[in-house]
């Protein structure tokens, strides 16, 4: 392996891929490249066929005038064998045929209206036929939706809670949230946000020491604290994983190993919705981990294809986000079952060039395999650690990397991230920021 990364040639921001207006919006404070510059909007673009505006746009008010086909009022004689006079309406020079009386205003009947309960959008059109949907294969990788992207997610302007706006606000004020405070906002509705059926998250990287442990314990931790239960993360370590020892203990010792003998009934229609935890350890932080079993030898460890795919057939069905730590050899067959079977992957790296040059080779060789394997590349987030204070800041490594993967953050360094059991809490205030903008970019990726 090189001992300094052969990065693309040429200027960061000629090369680097121009982000969605969406990815650009929830970018929070900690990347240490500065905003992408965004287009102008051309003036000629056509305007959008269906604009919201035309679509719920009320019915034209009601005319003074009669409706078509009225007759025209007459004189109606007296008894005293006069005439008395009442105000005529306009007489129609249209067909007298009897029509209905037109409705209230704003409540004219303007047809069937798109139905928003389908889940393709272009069945709505006239003549189209909806796509029709077919069973999704248990423990296989979701398909990338092909419509359009969601929208940005609707802007909290209620007032400060925190700094110093939010300090005076609590004395009876109602200042505005800062810049700074919206985007810590955008960034927890991403990371809260649901979606259906489960997803699974591949955290790879195939140098050791490359902060691949931590970053899967502190994503499922912010997932799970602002996203609620239904986080696990696993240990797909066919060496002895650490995952388990980076992470609290539960009232019991069972493994995936355990796990797996008991796959059948864990998978069987009698088994409750909480008969996983017999077999998971649930973390302070509220995420459960399925551990593996470090101190016996590889060979008495479940490290077959097959193994994982059983297992990650269990959890997928008990849990809506699936989090794996891997190990480091990238040609084992629970690794490639791994690939697989991911709808997203994050590769961590330190700031020092062997890991760095790992992580740029594996997106490389990713992007060679197949078409999923490409996909998974082009879509990589990168997670860019400085693991001591001796070490460089990971601002141009950030900037490298967001040539060559969907984007890259900056994770500052701090002294408890080498904590046994490792806490969200225990980190400094801007770790947790970093850590939270870092796990916001991964979940833009997962609806």
């Amino acid at each position: 392996m090189p001992s300094e990364p052969t990065w693309p040639t040429g200027p960061a921001e000629a090369s680097a891929p121009v982000e969605s207006s969406e990815s650009t919006e929830s970018a929070g404070p900690t990347e240490a490249a500065g905003p992408v510059a965004r287009p102008e909007p051309s003036a000629s673009l056509p305007a959008a066929p269906f604009e919201a505006s035309a679509i719920n746009e009320p019915a034209p008010a009601q005319s003074a005038t009669a409706p078509m086909g009225a007759v025209e009022a007459t004189a109606a004689p007296t008894a005293e064998g006069g005439t008395a006079q009442t105000a005529a309406p306009t007489t129609s020079t249209m067909p007298t045929t009897p029509t209905a009386s037109p409705p209230p205003v704003g409540e004219a009947d303007q047809g069937p209206g798109p139905s928003h309960h389908g889940s393709d959008p272009v069945s709505w059109q006239e003549g189209v036929p909806a796509t029709p949907q077919t069973e999704p294969v248990p423990g296989a990788a979701r398909p990338r939706p092909t419509g359009p992207e969601p929208g940005p997610l609707a802007e909290d302007r209620t007032p400060a809670r925190t700094g110093l706006r939010g300090a005076v606000n609590r004395v009876g004020l109602r200042l505005r949230p800062s810049r700074s405070e919206l985007e810590e906002r955008r960034d927890i509705a991403a990371v809260s946000a649901h979606w259906s059926g489960s997803r699974t998250v591949a955290v790879v990287n195939g140098k050791g020491g490359s902060m691949k442990t931590p970053t899967a314990v502190l994503l499922s931790a912010v997932f799970a604290r602002h996203g609620g239960t239904g986080v696990v993360a696993f240990d797909n370590n066919p060496a002895r994983g650490t995952l388990g020892w980076r992470t609290e203990p539960g009232p019991h010792e069972r493994t995936v190993a355990d796990l797996l003998a008991s796959s059948d009934r864990l998978l069987s229609p009698e088994a409750g919705p909480v008969e996983i935890s017999a077999f998971t350890h649930h973390q302070d932080d509220g995420f459960d981990v399925l551990r593996s079993h470090p101190e016996t030898l590889a060979e008495d460890r479940p490290t077959t294809a097959e193994a994982f795919t059983r297992a990650h057939e269990v959890l997928s069905w008990y849990y809506r986000l699936v989090i794996i730590d891997s190990g480091n050899d990238e040609g084992s067959p629970a690794w490639r079952a791994m690939i697989a079977r991911a709808d997203a992957i994050v590769v961590p790296t330190i700031t020092r060039p062997e890991h760095a040059e790992s992580a740029r080779l594996l997106l490389t060789e990713l992007s060679r395999c197949d078409a999923h394997g490409a996909d998974l590349a082009s879509r990589a987030l990168v997670v860019v650690s400085q693991s001591s204070a001796a070490e460089p800041r990971p601002d141009e490594l950030v900037s490298r990397f967001r040539q060559v993967a969907r984007d890259a953050v900056a994770i500052p360094y701090d002294p408890m991230m080498a904590g046994r059991p490792l806490h969200l809490g225990s980190l400094a205030p801007a770790t947790r920021r970093a850590w939270l903008h870092a796990t916001a970019r991964l979940a833009t990726d997962l609806h």
